[in-house]
């Protein structure tokens, strides 16, 4: 009898200890978006292009053991090869992500076969009445931004029909490099000035008091071609593009949540990947850095809105990247390179909010459009 009640109070004490941690626990909000059955208003999509788990980990040590994304409760694996090759490229994997099918490297959101256009998840978007947007720190017409809203046989030496494309394409938000290929082109063509007169605002700079009240279209391009790098470290060289991807992801947000039918917005970490086919470990500690801060306006929103999904994910890991020793708080580390291109590494997915629980297990790249489409209701599987 003695050992009875022993055990029943116990168990008692056991259960309201865990129930009193879970009830306070600051994950509940998030726990209730991801296992409710509605569907999300909105997406925002977060890509580091090249981002493998010791991006992460590198990341996560410099800035004191911690990263945004380990918020997130569900956690799942992708594979990437491409359609034809085992290791893919940003093409090919982003084409993967916005259409659901697989392509040849090289291929912006066509058939490998015989260049047909793949419908974009952003074309679907643009049917369902839904803002679109797109941020990036590489240039707007570059292989992961151009699967989205774009199609095209090749990625090279493609900038100006890519950039020709945006112009009908009805994303309402562009930021990024590359503006030389919207207005200085081999054609004559102001593509500024045409989308001035859709009704776009292109303002010459993007500030934190810019006020984006009045505006439902935005356009910044904020070098002529490919962005520079960004810089922490005092003693390093100036900074060359400075926090404008988070500024911009808060600033697209503003402008795109406006629109009641809800909206999509990707936004690329574009350089991680630059930082590993230079083999350059500071290069990669620094993006993931400012990819980080850009994660946590995305997951402040979903907080805040509660009609919101977050995905961050990455197209392909670069540079066979490894941490071999270092101090626990990353300012030395001994890292390794295995290659200076793409590897075939499989890529973390972590997911937040409305609808996250659905981006768990291992399953390919594509299903990453798929998983989207099922959160915006329409199910493209069946």
């Amino acid at each position: 009898m003695k050992q009875s009640l022993t055990f029943l109070l116990v168990s008692l004490v056991v259960f309201f200890s865990c129930k009193e941690n879970t009830l306070g626990a600051p994950e509940d909000l998030n726990e209730s978006q991801e296992n409710s059955n509605s569907t999300p208003k909105n997406i925002i999509l977060l890509i580091g292009d090249g981002m493998g788990i010791s991006q992460i980990t590198a990341g996560m040590y410099r800035n004191g053991n911690k990263l945004e994304l380990e918020r997130c409760n569900t956690i799942g694996l992708i594979k990437t090869n491409s359609k034809k090759e085992l290791i893919t490229d940003s093409s090919a994997g982003a084409t993967a992500f916005a259409t659901g099918k697989k392509t040849r490297n090289g291929m912006i959101s066509q058939a490998m076969e015989d260049s047909t256009n793949y419908k974009t998840f952003v074309e679907y978007a643009e049917e369902n009445k839904k803002a679109t947007g797109i941020v990036v720190t590489s240039t707007v017409t570059h292989a992961t931004p151009a699967c989205f809203y774009a199609h095209y046989p090749r990625r090279y030496d493609a900038n100006e029909a890519i950039s020709e494309q945006f112009v009908n394409s009805g994303v309402d938000v562009l930021i990024g490099g590359g503006k030389k290929y919207f207005e200085t082109r081999k054609d004559g063509r102001n593509l500024l000035q045409e989308l001035t007169e859709k009704g776009y605002t292109i303002p010459d700079t993007l500030t934190s008091n810019f006020d984006t009240k009045e505006i439902f279209k935005l356009a910044y391009l904020y070098s002529p071609t490919q962005p520079g790098k960004r810089v922490f470290s005092e003693g390093d060289e100036a900074p060359s593009r400075g926090p404008i991807l988070p500024l911009a992801t808060q600033k697209a947000i503003d402008v795109l949540k406006k629109d009641t039918n809800g909206f999509f917005l990707l936004v690329e970490g574009s350089q991680i990947d630059w930082g590993g086919h230079n083999n350059d470990s500071e290069y990669i500690i620094n993006e993931m850095l400012d990819f980080n801060e850009s994660i946590k306006i995305a997951l402040d929103y979903a907080d805040q809105n509660g009609e919101t999904l977050v995905i961050i994910t990455a197209d392909h890991e670069t540079g066979g990247y490894a941490i071999i020793e270092g101090e626990l708080d990353g300012s030395s580390l001994t890292v390794g390179f295995s290659t200076k291109h793409h590897s075939a590494s499989m890529i973390p997915v972590f997911a937040y909010g409305k609808g996250a629980k659905n981006f768990s297990g291992i399953y390919d790249n594509t299903q990453i459009f798929y998983k989207m489409m099922e959160a915006f209701g329409n199910d493209l599987t069946k």
